[in-house]
């Protein structure tokens, strides 16, 4: 008997073994000799099969399996050998026992694909999914005594989908389209809450400063939330916060919470057990050191907590925090969109109201200045007449530009309106383009107009088109300095077409899409002037819209531009208004010529002014020779004529390229430049002129209309020697004038520049050596004071000078002025020397900035030279504060020690700032 009985159960491995060791007699089976052949056979086939496989024999349903099923049923293996199927899996019977009996009672093989079980394999109550085949098991008699099971775990397949598909949902509620993160909160706990096997509850916290806020909670219908608290201050969080693992995790800890049940009796998993653990999870928050908040999520009672659960939370807990993030993204910009689109209407209706309130003031300038003009029987003298004459074409230009805010800031509110009248429009057209015609062939250019009646009359508002036209025609002459402009209005059975067509520099391909755009500018274009506000082409295309037509544009760089306005005949056949048509048609056109007018120089294009004083000679400064450089002719006229009345010769020039040529050609004692100039600007214009060595020490004062510190430090650091702001006063202007000349012809060009000895003499001793120091102040002489001891170290042997400055902005412009000279006969490597004055400039405004309450409002330079080094030092007289972030340009520190060895000595007094380089090293 053993012999059958052992070969029945050979090559089946573990369990074979276990198989034939079992007293089968003890079980309904009987011994094993007494066995059937068919369930012989069938056990071998079971045995020898790798796939998962349980045979069901007899009415008791005994359990013969192999090795693969074994590892199915966990710890209930080896016991389930022989036993009553019905009582191995009591816990999952009510779900297999429709399918046996099917087998058995019809014959025929069944297959459930991913059948849950419930199984207590584990020590726990289990969700577990099956692929599973039911066949039916026949004796020798083709009786239908079993059932042959054969099935295959597919529980991680299952469980991985269903996650997987929860993790793609948040995803796709993650793209920051919701209107706030409470939004996005409760869409995220709606797509988790759809998943409740995996996720039995979960609570969403966000960080906002140090608390700790719950935005969103999940699980059945929420009436947990009171165990869990609202927000947690992170500094102290108490025993609540600290129980769940609020706090670890809000320091990026994953924190495990084992007492889940006692804390929260809450159901879960398929069978609804209590939840027993939950996981505190920080939220990553992109980079930052601290996480964006925390995810406290329950565990499913009926999985066990595995490392693929583990990386599931994980992902779980990036998907909600790229959500969250995504939705504090998307509301931070919505509220810049909304705080931008705020600002743009309080900026619209500040221009609207204060370019009305322009209007009052401007006609009680206007009017006296007309009547001034007009006025027969008191005529102004010619002098006068001239001055009045000024003041009324740039008042009138002043009223141009505060119209044309008026109509952008209506046009931008919504609220401008066509007056549409029935005009002659072809008249219109070719009266608007005749004001322009002197300015045009002033500036050696053809005007044609073409503009033969059309063949029906036109509803426009003749205003709107008069700006139109005088905004294409005004750009067309800026741009355009050889060939022709041409006018051309006609019409077909769609549409009238108005085109400005010219041969000027034209308009690159990636410029076109902005070229409507408001204030905006082509960067480097060639024009006949840097003046405008850069909304005129906007406020044609808006104009053109809101006559119900548009404006379209072709250009080529080099060949010229066409804008055409087309209006279709269904917009221009409108319903005209009753209203009296305004007065003063023209007026703009008219004031907008005149101010082109003012672009042009005479034909041959020489400078202004004779050159020749027309004022007394005042002082030792008469037949000072002034360069003006401006592209605006009254401000040409208006400086010539002041600073000629000082007894000095003035020549005026209108861009920085033609100021260049006459500084070239006729040295002058001072450049007066303005910033904002075509061809060649002011900043521009300096940069060359301290480039040239002919022209390093040639002063240079700036005008511009562009006030603020940022302009003024970008002028004084390119090497400007006084830069001041429009308006100004004329006896400003006349005394710096008179201290930039004064200062250039103290240290005149190649001679010595400072008081120093001959640098090529051999080395006296060093206390005669020292240069008595002097007194600079910003636009005026100073008295000479005493200079301290020469260092005892033999630095300041070759030179040993000093200045003491007025603490103000300015004094770095006058202290690189004055270093600068006083170098130049020693024959210092220019790129030392560039160095040096960055690093001295710096150092000098940091004096300006940081000393508070001083005792002296001034700041004391140094300047030695000597074995082999060069010594700035630079002293305040107050008490040291740090510059708040928002005003340090992050620059000083970095520029100091990048181009000098730098020390600092801070004391009660004052601060010492000492830069130091060798003369050698222009590295």
């Amino acid at each position: 008997m053993t012999g059958p009985r052992t070969d029945l159960f050979t090559g089946g491995g573990d369990t074979g073994r276990l198989m034939a060791e079992l007293d089968w007699a003890r079980t309904p089976l009987g011994p094993v000799t007494g066995w059937p052949q068919s369930l012989r056979a069938a056990v071998r086939m079971v045995l020898s099969s790798r796939y998962p496989m349980l045979l069901l024999w007899g009415e008791s349903f005994s359990q013969l399996y192999n090795d693969a099923y074994s590892a199915l049923i966990g710890d209930k293996h080896p016991a389930a050998l022989g036993d009553d199927v019905r009582v191995t899996l009591a816990e999952g019977w009510d779900v297999l026992a429709p399918l046996i009996e099917q087998a058995t009672a019809t014959g025929v093989a069944s297959w459930v694909p991913a059948l849950r079980l419930l199984l207590e394999r584990a020590g726990y109550r289990e969700e577990a999914y099956f692929s599973v085949s039911h066949a039916p098991v026949r004796d020798d008699d083709g009786a239908t005594v079993g059932v042959l099971t054969v099935c295959s775990e597919v529980t991680e397949q299952v469980v991985g989908e269903r996650r997987l598909r929860l993790l793609r949902d948040l995803s796709v509620l993650g793209d920051g389209r919701t209107v706030d993160v409470h939004a996005t909160g409760a869409r995220l706990a709606d797509a988790i809450e759809s998943q409740p096997l995996d996720v039995p509850f979960t609570a969403i916290y966000l960080r906002d400063g140090t608390l700790l806020r719950r935005v969103a909670c999940t699980g059945g219908d929420q009436g947990y939330a009171g165990a869990l608290p609202d927000t947690v201050e992170l500094t102290d969080p108490g025993p609540a916060a600290d129980g769940w693992g609020l706090a670890d995790a809000a320091q990026g800890r994953a924190t495990a919470v084992p007492d889940v049940a006692d804390r929260l009796p809450l159901p879960g998993g398929p069978w609804g057990d209590p939840v027993r653990t939950a996981l505190a999870l920080p939220l990553p928050s992109g980079g930052e050191d601290q996480p964006l908040g925390v995810l406290l999520a329950g565990v499913s009672p009926s999985r066990g907590l595995d490392e693929a659960y583990r990386s599931f939370y994980q992902l779980l807990a990036q998907q909600i925090s790229v959500a969250l993030r995504n939705a504090q993204e998307y509301e931070q910009e919505r509220r810049r969109v909304e705080a931008l689109a705020e600002l743009d209407r309080v900026k619209t209706d500040f221009f609207a109201n204060v370019s009305h309130e322009f209007r009052t003031p401007l006609t009680l300038i206007l009017g006296p200045l007309t009547d001034a003009l007009a006025d027969a029987t008191a005529p102004l003298a010619a002098v006068q007449r001239e001055r009045v004459e000024t003041s009324w074409r740039n008042a009138t230009r002043l009223l141009t530009l505060v119209n044309s805010l008026l109509t952008f800031s209506s046009l931008e509110a919504g609220r401008a309106r066509s007056d549409a009248r029935v005009v002659d429009l072809a008249a219109l057209t070719a009266e608007l383009a005749g004001v322009f015609r002197a300015a045009v062939e002033r500036a050696g250019l053809t005007l044609e107009v073409l503009c033969p009646p059309l063949p029906r009359p036109v509803t426009v508002d003749p205003v709107n088109w008069e700006r139109i036209v005088t905004n294409l025609l005004s750009n067309a002459l800026k741009y355009t300095f050889i060939g022709r402009i041409r006018v051309a209005l006609d019409a077909d059975d769609e549409e009238v077409r108005l085109t400005v067509a010219d041969t000027g520099i034209g308009i690159a391909e990636p410029d076109l899409p902005k070229l409507f755009e408001r204030f905006h500018r082509v960067r480097g274009a060639r024009s006949r002037s840097h003046e405008g506000t850069g909304i005129g082409l906007a406020l044609a295309y808006e104009l053109a819209r809101l006559e119900g037509g548009e404006v379209r544009v072709a250009s080529r760089v080099g060949v010229g531009s066409t804008f055409t306005v087309a209006l279709p005949w269904s917009a221009a056949r409108r319903t005209a208004v009753s209203e009296p048509s305004p007065v003063g048609r023209g007026d703009a056109a008219r004031a907008t010529a005149q101010e082109a007018m003012g672009w042009l120089t005479e034909p041959g294009g020489d400078p202004t002014g004779s050159g020749d004083a027309s004022g007394p000679a005042v002082d030792e400064l008469a037949g000072a020779r002034i360069l003006i450089a401006d592209d605006n002719a009254d401000m040409r006229a208006y400086l010539s004529r002041l600073l000629s009345g000082q007894g000095w010769r003035v020549r005026a020039v209108t861009d920085g390229r033609q100021a260049l040529d006459e500084v070239h050609r006729d040295r002058p004692d001072l450049v007066l430049t303005d910033v904002m100039m075509p061809v060649l600007d002011g900043f521009d214009l300096v940069r060359r002129l301290r480039a040239d060595p002919a022209t390093r020490s040639l002063p240079v004062l700036v005008l511009s209309a562009r006030a603020g510190g940022q302009a003024s430090v970008e002028g004084l650091t390119l090497g400007a020697d006084d830069y001041l702001v429009k308006p100004f006063a004329a006896a400003e202007l006349i005394a710096r004038v008179r201290a930039g000349i004064r200062r250039a012809r103290r240290h005149p060009t190649g001679n010595a520049t400072a008081p120093t000895v001959d640098a090529a003499s051999a080395r006296p001793d060093p206390r005669n050596a020292v240069a008595p120091p002097r007194t600079v102040t910003a636009g005026r002489d100073a008295p000479v004071l005493p200079q301290a001891p020469t260092d005892p170290s033999g630095l300041g042997d070759l030179l040993d000078v000093g200045w003491t400055y007025p603490s103000t902005p300015t004094s770095a412009a006058a202290m690189r002025r004055d270093v600068r000279l006083t170098l130049d006969d020693l024959d210092v490597d220019p790129d030392v020397l560039e160095d040096l004055l960055l690093a001295a400039s710096e150092a000098m405004n940091n004096a300006v900035e940081h000393a508070q309450r001083p005792s002296r409002p001034e700041v004391r330079v140094r300047l030695q030279v000597g074995g082999g080094l060069i010594r700035v030092s630079v002293r305040d007289f107050g008490t040291w504060r740090d510059r708040r972030p928002a005003m340090d340009r992050g620059r000083g520190a970095l520029l100091m020690n990048a181009y000098g060895d730098v020390r600092l000595v801070s004391t009660a007094e004052g601060t010492t700032v000492t830069i130091e380089r060798r003369l050698d090293d222009p590295a």
